[in-house]
């Protein structure tokens, strides 16, 4: 029976939390044997399931002045070069190893839009041993070394389904949605950190850090491609100043100019909304953009609005944002807000480059058309100026 003279732990890597020294068929060591443990490591002793000892950085001699369970368990006196048997581990107790992590999809009801959102975090943590015997009981079992990346397979289940939870809770209790929730992943971060620091210690694991680096719209379902395609389209209408009842009605005219046919070019002026008031459509195609809508009334006593920026609804009585700090720049004849540089209004269409390009500042509350501040009348729809 060969027994081993000298244990250590020589080819530590950093991604390795426990190795254990030699192999299962050899654990023969003796009272003489000698235990170097270098530093940041921690040396664990078990036999038969039971602790023999821990041992600190340093050189030992594995005898029972170190080892006092030798004599109960095996019944090994003093001195002499008495064999047992005992399996030895090496825990890496240095700087904490840094961890990726990535949930998968979560469905999540967003406050601004009112519908089921697919979304996935992903971000990183730092863990390191804290209590050797307690992580070594509870994890290792009969493997010959635990890696970090073994530790994030055995930890995927309870990990993820810790995280989900604990971001769905914050995100509702604070009715964050997708467009803002990128300003809170610190808070987030910190909110997630003290159950999961809990969840670790169980393991005799100290949790060093965990943060969230993204949370976004999950594309690789086919509702999240939808979701991620009409936000794409709301921010191109926002910048062009036009709205999605236009856009469609724009698709259709063209879709019937394609066909090259009178009822296909007719079919667009009515889709289109160009024939009307009796005026025929060459008209109302050469009329001003105010006149299409100076059959509809002004929305009267508006109280509140959507901001173009964030889309957070604040009162008309303020001049910014409370959410963003983006100025309020009312449509002077529906007042929803509209991006700096917007052509025309994203609610009504009507045209605001006259406000922009500096207008003579006196505008009609109906059609939007600007006039001389000495006019009692607008000239486009008759109405009464203010």
């Amino acid at each position: 029976m060969a027994v081993i003279d000298f244990v250590e732990w020589n080819d530590a890597k950093n991604d390795v939390f426990a190795w254990k020294f030699g192999d299962n068929k050899n654990n023969n060591l003796s009272t003489f044997t000698q235990l170097l443990v270098r530093e940041s490591q921690e040396a664990v002793l078990f036999s038969s399931g039971k602790l023999l000892g821990k041992f600190e950085a340093g050189r030992h001699t594995l005898n029972t002045e170190n080892l006092p369970l030798l004599r109960n368990i095996f019944g090994i006196p003093f001195g002499g070069k008495n064999p047992f048997t005992a399996e030895v581990w090496f825990v890496n107790k240095a700087v904490p190893l840094t961890i990726d992590w990535r949930t998968d999809t979560m469905r999540f009801r967003d406050p601004e839009y009112g519908e089921m959102v697919p979304l996935f975090a992903e971000g990183r943590y730092g863990l390191k041993v804290e209590d050797a015997e307690r992580f070594l009981l509870k994890l290792v079992a009969e493997n010959i070394k635990f890696t970090s990346r073994e530790l994030t397979d055995h930890f995927y289940g309870p990990l993820v389904s810790k995280t989900k939870s604990s971001i769905i809770a914050f995100m509702s209790a604070n009715q964050v949605g997708i467009t803002t929730i990128s300003a809170r992943l610190d808070d987030l971060s910190k909110f997630i950190n003290d159950p999961l620091k809990e969840f670790w210690e169980d393991y005799g694991m100290l949790l060093t850090g965990f943060y969230i680096t993204s949370i976004d719209l999950d594309t690789s379902t086919a509702d999240g491609q939808k979701i991620a395609a009409a936000l794409s389209d709301r921010s191109a209408q926002n910048i062009a100043g036009y709205t999605w009842q236009q856009k469609q009605g724009f698709n259709v005219a063209n879709n019937a100019l394609s066909g090259g046919s009178d009822m296909g070019i007719l079919g667009a002026a009515a889709m289109t909304g160009m024939l009307g008031g009796g005026g025929g459509m060459g008209q109302a195609m050469m009329a001003p953009p105010q006149q299409m809508y100076q059959n509809q009334m002004p929305a009267a006593g508006r109280k509140e609005v959507f901001c173009s920026k964030c889309a957070k609804k604040y009162s008309t009585t303020s001049n910014f944002c409370p959410f963003c700090g983006n100025k309020y720049n009312p449509c002077p004849r529906c007042g929803s807000d509209n991006m700096e540089g917007s052509k025309r209004c994203v609610s009504c269409g009507t045209t605001l480059e006259s406000m922009q390009q500096g207008g003579y500042g006196n505008v009609c509350s109906r059609c939007g058309q600007s006039a001389a501040p000495n006019l009692k009348f607008c000239s486009g729809c008759g109405n009464k100026l203010g």
